[in-house]
């Protein structure tokens, strides 16, 4: 338990700690405009997806939109469901696809694993965001959350933007793509603790006095479970 004090004291602490948080959110807002600003990489492959409306490229996922989100949900070839902790995320971005595309930008799943592998475990999960399959691609491995037994053997698996720390096949990511005509440019590419913003259960777990209760745990999300498994 936290130290007791009267109103007047609490009240002191609180306006002292707003002062903390106007700072890091000014701070906040200027980072987000220089990942904007940064530049952007053409796109010279043709990815081919497999979707439930067919096959699709890259550009296909669009839509009609100018932007595009994908989350790079891990859920191997050989797995009977998708990660649990990539579930976690997509409970809090699943209700954002159509509010995304009022402002021009769409959002969409994939993963390595076959079409009717995923389609099947997003019914069991109640979702409804787009998810289309990479199995026939390598586009897991060009954005850096696939990897090779064979890369991880020789310390060529690179997650994160450093050098040979990937241990597993699979890992997630969020990848930002834009189109212009007929060209696709990659623009922004996040992983690891770099994807907890986009969590709105984790960010509310902070306001309250345990946070995230991690601290005593075997690893931070052993506590995490598919929602219909708690």
């Amino acid at each position: 338990m936290s130290r007791i004090v009267d109103n007047d004291a609490w009240l002191a602490a609180r306006k002292e700690l707003l002062d903390e948080e106007k700072a890091l959110q000014k701070a906040r807002d200027a980072l987000a405009q220089k990942r904007r600003d940064l530049p952007w990489r053409k796109l010279d492959t043709e990815y081919v997806f497999e979707s439930e409306h067919g096959q699709m490229t890259l550009r296909d996922l669009f839509g009609g939109a100018s932007q595009l989100i994908v989350y790079h949900f891990m859920f191997h070839p050989e797995w009977d469901a998708g990660c649990k902790s990539c579930s976690f995320w997509a409970d809090s971005y699943n209700g954002s696809v159509e509010h995304l595309r009022a402002r021009d930008v769409s959002l969409v799943a994939i993963s390595r694993a076959p079409l009717h592998l995923l389609l099947a475990y997003r019914d069991r999960m109640g979702w409804s965001f787009p998810w289309v399959s990479s199995a026939s691609n390598a586009f897991n491995y060009d954005l850096g959350v696939s990897f090779s037994q064979k890369q991880i053997d020789e310390g060529r698996a690179n997650y994160n933007y450093r050098e040979g720390n990937a241990t597993i096949e699979e890992l997630p990511g969020i990848s930002v793509f834009a189109r212009e005509g007929d060209d696709v440019f990659h623009t922004y590419s996040t992983y690891a603790r770099g994807l907890d913003p986009f969590n709105a259960t984790y960010q509310l777990l902070d306001i309250v006095p345990k946070g995230r209760d991690e601290a005593d745990l075997p690893y931070p999300q052993d506590w995490v479970r598919r929602h219909d498994e708690y």
